[in-house]
């Protein structure tokens, strides 16, 4: 891939601020928005180059619209660059995820109920929403024969049947295994070298330091052995739960729902409505879901007596979002070699089908049975649901609806 002359880190950070204030419609729709601006605006990089920067990201674990504006800033102005579009990508949905902590919050203290409440049950019908469209379309886009659909329905009984992190983590490995059995996909694309301003010793230290981080994530929950339910979870297992969730997100942001949800519900840390009223706020705001991070880590951190926490806030942010810039940093420099391996399209196939169970059991198990309460919760969930499906319009009218209807059905 031919690099054009650098860019200066704040005018990367002015495009890519404008792009998170603006970037409504999850994450499908920010690979649009960045393509206009990043190619046909800016001509920071062609049709071709976006395409295979893209192909990469979509191969990784980790938020594809946002390791791709990282990709962008460093080729186009190296490590000030990547840094300066990550910040201006994800700091104003932060910002505004954030301050939805602060009212959920003053709601706990002053007990939910009423109008309040309505609005958050509202929300989290939003999640039954958002989710269901999620497993149909990765279903038929990753699903499309049989071995992957007994790999997805496979996953999706073990997970139906037992949850913890651990085996999240063993699922998605056993997946890529029967992939690599069942699954014989054609070798990936063979494609040019990407021209990098970073070299093959840091890719092997930044993959070095993924594979590190990932294994003290999965040792930390058994190794502290506290009670994160009595007050709040302390800041190293809360960096863990969000690396080992970010880690692991194969498909798409949404994947990340389940993942959270048994580190920071089983555990105590938030409970059940708060987790899927902010996962249902998320919705309805411009850039990155895993932003979302930044209203967990505050509520998660501190007890619901005190106030929140910045520093909670700030390092669920960074652990959520640093495994899958590691992996683009080790990845970019090696992308040839790995391309050329005969069992790479295999394992990857394994993968995707096992993250279509994981999220069809999260669907039932929790979100289906958290949200809905009422037979009327069945018809708002299921007309956001058909709304998603068969158009193609933002979610935040399915935000807008739900919360309506749930208001209106409760009043």
């Amino acid at each position: 891939m031919h690099v054009h002359e650098g860019t200066a880190w704040y005018r990367i950070l002015r495009v890519f601020l404008r792009l998170g204030l603006t970037s409504f419609g999850g994450p499908v729709a920010h690979l649009g928005y960045m393509r206009t601006e990043c190619v046909s605006r800016q001509r920071w990089l062609d049709d071709e180059q976006f395409a295979q920067l893209l192909a990469i990201c979509q191969m990784l674990p980790g938020p594809a619209s946002s390791q791709l504006g990282f990709g962008i800033g460093l080729l186009r102005g190296g490590w000030r660059g990547a840094l300066a579009a990550f910040i201006g990508f994800t700091l104003p949905s932060v910002i505004l995820l954030f301050a939805f902590a602060l009212a959920a919050r003053a709601l706990l203290r002053s007990g939910v109920d009423g109008i309040a409440g309505a609005l958050q049950h509202g929300l989290a019908l939003v999640a039954v929403a958002v989710v269901a469209h999620a497993v149909v379309r990765l279903a038929r886009q990753l699903t499309p024969d049989a071995p992957r659909l007994l790999i997805a329905a496979a996953v999706a009984g073990v997970m139906l049947w037992a949850r913890s992190p651990a085996l999240q983590a063993a699922v998605i490995v056993a997946g890529g295994l029967l992939g690599l059995a069942l699954c014989r996909g054609s070798a990936l694309n063979t494609l040019r070298p990407v021209a990098v301003p970073i070299g093959r010793r840091t890719a092997w230290f930044a993959g070095s330091a993924f594979a590190l981080l990932l294994a003290l994530s999965l040792a930390l929950p058994a190794a502290t052995g506290g009670e994160p339910g009595g007050g709040g979870a302390g800041m190293a297992q809360l960096g863990a739960a969000f690396y080992r969730a970010g880690a692991l997100v194969f498909g798409g942001g949404h994947v990340v729902l389940p993942l959270l949800e048994v580190s920071l519900v089983d555990s105590g840390w938030l409970s059940s409505d708060a987790f899927f009223s902010g996962y249902g706020a998320a919705q309805a705001i411009p850039g990155p879901l895993f932003s979302v991070a930044a209203l967990y880590g505050a509520l998660a951190v501190t007890p619901e007596a005190q106030g929140l926490s910045v520093l909670g806030a700030a390092t669920a942010v960074v652990a959520i979002f640093l495994p899958g810039f590691l992996l683009l940093a080790t990845v970019l420099p090696l992308w040839q070699r790995i391309a050329a391996l005969r069992w790479a399209p295999s394992v990857l196939a394994g993968i995707n089908a096992s993250v279509v169970g994981l999220l069809a059991a999260a669907l039932y198990n929790p979100v289906i049975t958290t949200a809905v309460r009422l037979p009327v919760d069945v018809f708002i969930a299921a007309a956001a649901t058909m709304f998603l499906l068969r158009t193609s319009r933002s979610p935040l009218w399915a935000v807008a609806w739900c919360v309506a209807a749930s208001v209106l059905a409760r009043s």
